[in-house]
């Protein structure tokens, strides 16, 4: 509630030549001002601010105004993370990512063409996004696994991981500072294991890009033959383990966050609808 209170008092509204004005925050200062000459003004702009400000913040239509807002700021910050992610790829595996996006957007204009309802263009869309978003995961994925972090090896690995369960067996450290190393040593593990099948890997990723290369060419095909509209889905069992965020190196934190507006889970079954 206390965002709606802030939002209230910090309401603009347009005003010819001037732009966007606070009215409230204004009008607090007018008041604070000609209270000083007169001190009844400060209770005449504390008796309007009572009245204005919770009839704004509790106002549903006020309300829905401010939820939107706020939706559009955190989609604006997702979109700048997932540009970020692009931003890492080589040129290739970008243009391979535009390629289907490229796609994507051809069938949503196939669907458009035929008039389809409302809920299924949306639903389509969504669909279709999620597989951008996996397509985009497995690219920042092998990017990782071809570019280590700071040019580690499974020996260098091997080496932090045997120093941590050194000083682990020691035990001369604090039992937070022990529970931080041991959290260290599971995570340093799970990037070994994914350097010693780091081929192994590769090719499972590669397939998967492939899989959704294929099934987006067959979403296309059936939207352009078939003529009539199809409901896609996103559903897609990957080969490679993407669960695990050691796989995206230093650019987890991004992909979890990502995962709240682009994502869903992709390890399930397969469905034969298009």
């Amino acid at each position: 509630m206390w965002r709606y209170f802030k939002s209230a008092f910090l309401v603009t509204v347009d005003v010819p030549s001037l732009g966007r004005i606070p009215v409230n925050v204004l009008g607090v200062a007018a008041f604070g001002i000609l209270g000083f000459a007169q001190p009844a003004f400060w209770l005449l702009g504390l008796a309007i601010e009572a009245t204005v400000l919770p009839s704004l913040a509790f106002n549903p239509r006020f309300q829905k105004v401010v939820q939107a807002e706020r939706l559009q700021l955190s989609e604006g910050d997702a979109e700048q993370k997932r540009k970020a992610l692009v931003g890492l790829l080589e040129t290739q595996a970008r243009q391979r990512l535009s390629s289907l996006i490229d796609r994507c957007n051809r069938v949503l204009d196939v669907y458009g063409s035929q008039q389809v309802e409302g809920y299924v263009l949306d639903s389509n869309m969504q669909a279709l996004k999620n597989l951008q978003w996996v397509y985009l995961k497995l690219l920042v994925a092998r990017h990782h696994l071809l570019n280590p972090l700071n040019g580690e090896t499974t020996q260098t690995l091997a080496q932090k991981i045997g120093e941590l369960e050194d000083d682990l067996r020691k035990g001369e450290e604090t039992e937070s500072l022990r529970q931080s190393r041991t959290a260290t040593l599971a995570i340093l593990k799970k990037r070994l294991m994914i350097m010693q099948r780091k081929k192994q890997t590769l090719e499972e990723i590669e397939s998967d890009l492939t899989r959704i290369d294929n099934q987006v060419d067959l979403i296309l095909e059936n939207a352009t033959v078939e003529g009539k509209p199809q409901t896609i889905s996103a559903d897609i069992e990957l080969a490679s383990d993407l669960l695990g965020g050691a796989v995206f190196g230093d650019d987890e934190s991004a992909i979890s966050d990502l995962e709240q507006t682009y994502g869903r889970r992709e390890a399930k079954p397969q469905k034969e609808t298009a």
